[in-house]
């Protein structure tokens, strides 16, 4: 009532949105509003204060009993030595270059791949049953095999074999054996978001004349791929942690780097160095997933395209 008698007294009566002259709405907030805004601000302050003392007492807690143990002294000196992380660093950074290399084009290869597969493992019809046979016992076979070994038999393995033509590089037979495991996760997301599309937008582009492959092309894949795009960023986040295992074949990156210096002074700085550096690299990409993710629940909350 108070909005009402306001508006209608600076307003003139008149409907809709009269403006006085210096362009003001004729808009004043209740008593009560200012009161809730008020108190809403006063519970944020609130939060805000009790979750920094929270804070702060779990990290004095945790510090306290960190550098109380027993043990510290000698825990200290050899994972967090300034002198062999100063030492370790420029040597981790450029071996970091080995694993962005692989992230871009290993990255590239598995969305491509896993593309195809869950496009082979969707394809309607008798005719086509080898087809999605052999896509599906790929993607179950991979997911089932751990990275490490499936690193082991195509690191190891293929040049065993002594073929013609074959590479013996050990990065780019570890990138390979990424994009194969990566490859049948990236599958599975892609098919979950192939399946999450409705039929009858199937059946509306089939009543106007598209084909089959036309209707993939244009209507079902747009669809599906804007749906799993958060899946997809974390499975590259977890894509760009497993490119250190290439070490494992003797390629000089950011983990093999750090090995070298651990096992020439005996001193396990050098690891956590390098695995600080990872985590510098993924927090950015896990923040951009989240982005991404609030982003898109905000657009299918408000009956946007998804």
């Amino acid at each position: 009532m108070t909005f009402e008698t306001t508006s209608s007294a600076r307003g003139g009566g008149t409907g809709g949105g009269a403006r006085g002259d210096d362009g003001d709405d004729g808009y004043t907030p209740s008593a009560r509003r200012l009161e809730r805004e008020r108190y809403k601000r006063a519970r944020a302050r609130r939060a805000t204060a009790v979750a920094a003392l929270s804070t702060l007492v779990t990290g004095a807690v945790l510090y306290l009993v960190i550098t109380g143990s027993p043990g510290w002294q000698r825990t200290r000196e050899t994972f967090f030595s300034a002198e062999y992380a100063r030492m370790a660093l420029p040597e981790v950074l450029d071996g970091l270059l080995l694993n962005l290399r692989l992230l871009a084009v290993c990255g590239v290869c598995v969305l491509v791949l896993g593309l195809l597969l869950a496009v082979a493992r969707t394809l309607r019809g008798p005719v086509f049953f080898p087809v999605r046979a052999l896509a599906t016992a790929y993607t179950d076979f991979f997911r089932g095999l751990p990275l490490i070994i499936c690193l082991l038999m195509v690191v190891f393995g293929v040049p065993a074999l002594r073929l013609q033509g074959v590479t013996n590089d050990p990065v780019l037979l570890g990138g390979t054996a990424l994009v194969l495991t990566y490859s049948a996760y990236v599958a599975e997301v892609f098919r979950a978001g192939i399946e999450s599309v409705h039929p009858s937008q199937r059946a509306a582009a089939r009543s106007l004349g598209l084909s089959n492959a036309k209707t993939l092309r244009y209507v079902v894949l747009p669809q599906a791929v804007r749906r799993v795009v958060p899946p997809l960023l974390n499975d590259l986040v977890s894509l760009q942690k497993d490119t250190g295992l290439v070490s494992i074949a003797g390629a000089v990156d950011a983990v093999y780097a750090a090995q070298i210096i651990a096992g020439k002074y005996f001193n396990y700085t050098p690891y956590v160095v390098a695995g600080l550096v990872f985590v510098a690299l993924t927090i950015p990409m896990t923040r951009f997933t989240d982005w991404v993710t609030a982003r898109m629940d905000r657009r299918r909350a408000q009956g946007g395209t998804v």
